[in-house]
């Protein structure tokens, strides 16, 4: 029920208008101790990522592609806040977690697929 709820939270907040112009978006959301992703995968180029914590505690987010070595991050975000950023995408997969002290261990981590 709580996961139903937080996949409405991201849907309505993030995606109210979309044309083809527009970057691909990615809700991620971080509660304890799970991410859920709005979608399972995105198209490559520019991607809008908004983290929502919907947590008690206070969350990040780290991307970063199978096989490759760059991390992109998200600051700290607390309890019922949000971190928005826009990144550029190369087509593969993107393994996303949590870096909060054993959050990852936790379960605090995804899988994201981005497609040509």
């Amino acid at each position: 029920m709580i996961r139903a709820a937080l996949v409405a939270v991201i849907t309505l907040g993030l995606f109210s208008s979309h044309s083809a112009a527009s970057p691909a978006r990615l809700g991620v959301g971080a509660s304890e101790f799970h991410l859920m992703l709005s979608r399972g995968s995105v198209k490559a180029g520019r991607v809008v990522i908004q983290l929502q914590n919907t947590g008690q505690d206070v969350h990040d987010l780290r991307l970063r592609r199978i096989g490759g070595n760059r991390i992109y991050s998200f600051p700290l975000t607390g309890p019922g806040n949000r971190a928005t950023r826009t990144l550029k995408l190369l087509p593969g997969r993107y393994r996303l977690w949590c870096s909060v002290a054993d959050h990852e261990q936790l379960g605090m981590q995804a899988v994201l697929r981005v497609r040509r």
